[in-house]
């Protein structure tokens, strides 16, 4: 791109890290680097030292006035106002004008969308999604995140909230507690969070023996369940059958709503490989409708962790334009009808 501002930042605000990259027109992160999320009880002090990180970078490529925009990917943010609505995994009130706030912060124009819409579209520009046109995004990291494309185009809905898949209630009765308020959703099952959830209460209500057993039980993380799983602990594994059973019967569920050729599976408990996603795929099969049996495929991630959001992001930086957000109306402020 022959242009006096050739790059794009892209930035992926997740639950505990976020993470940015200086992209230029081909995809390619020039530099990156990260902060932690939730290290700031005040969002200005978020955004500060996000502003310092970011300028620090960009005076390493010397890239201070070159850069065109900014996109955006972060839990609950809404691609039309421009704002983070109803964060249920981070520490701030909300809702946040982010865009307007970094938009202002950085003097460049920036677009945002949810986190896991932004891993889509830098899966279909870069990755295992590349050639699709129906596929599903499904982010596995602090919480569960997806990205719906249909023909081409991600699904935002009319107020930009579609494809929250990872509050889809998968256990009505009894469910757990989930950050949003309601029970039995999906991300309390099949996040990092959910497998360590369900290995505290493995160990807690049996009197097997386990690896885990070697940590206190408020202390275990998934990244625990994995090691002791691949070091052959049985317990571990069945927290692995549980979980993917719990997700293969989901996406045999959404399936149903958009036909996706492909689910593209992302995030740190991804990394675990065929720990989770056997069971995933045989509980998938094993509860699809006959029509999609042996149909729809199941694929990993091709991009490292950190680049999939920020390239995808960064994509975002190419359309942002400056400060001018679209607001959606509510529906009680419909317009009077016209008079006779």
């Amino acid at each position: 791109m022959n242009s006096p501002k050739p790059y794009v930042i892209g930035i992926d605000m997740g639950g505990t890290n976020t993470v940015f990259g200086v992209v230029d027109a081909r995809g390619v992160v020039l530099a990156s680097n990260s902060i932690k999320t939730r290290k700031h009880a005040d969002f200005n002090d978020y955004i500060d030292e996000l502003h310092t990180e970011i300028m620090r970078l960009l005076s390493s490529i010397d890239a201070e006035d070159k850069i065109f925009g900014i996109g955006v990917g972060a839990p609950n943010a809404n691609y039309f106002t421009g704002m983070i609505e109803d964060g249920v995994n981070l520490p701030w009130p909300t809702p946040i004008p982010f865009a307007q706030m970094l938009s202002e912060k950085f003097g460049i124009p920036v677009a945002i969308t949810n986190d896991a819409n932004a891993a889509a579209i830098g899966e279909m520009t870069y990755g295992a999604a590349r050639g699709l046109k129906d596929f599903i995004m499904i982010t596995l990291g602090t919480g569960v995140g997806s990205g719906i494309v249909i023909n081409g185009q991600l699904v935002y809905g009319h107020d930009g909230f579609a494809g929250e898949l990872g509050h889809v209630i998968v256990k009505r009765n009894n469910g757990r507690l989930c950050g949003c308020g309601r029970t039995g959703c999906l991300e309390t099952y099949c996040s990092a969070t959910g497998v360590a959830r369900t290995a505290r209460e493995y160990v807690e209500i049996t009197d097997e023996p386990s690896l885990l057993r070697d940590i206190p039980v408020e202390e275990i993380t998934s990244k625990d369940v994995y090691d002791a799983a691949m070091a052959g602990d049985e317990l571990a594994k069945r927290v692995f059958e549980y979980t993917g059973n719990i997700l293969g019967e989901a996406l045999a569920d959404f399936t149903v709503f958009s036909s996706p050729e492909a689910f593209v599976i992302f995030g740190g408990l991804a990394k675990s490989g065929e720990l989770l996603l056997r069971p995933l795929r045989e509980s998938m099969e094993r509860n699809m409708l006959s029509i999609w049996k042996n149909k729809v495929k199941v694929l990993q991630s091709e991009l490292k962790e950190a680049d999939a959001a920020v390239l995808g992001a960064s994509a975002l930086g190419w359309e942002a334009k400056p400060l001018t957000v679209t607001m959606v109306q509510p529906a009680s402020a419909a317009p009077a009808a016209p008079m006779a």
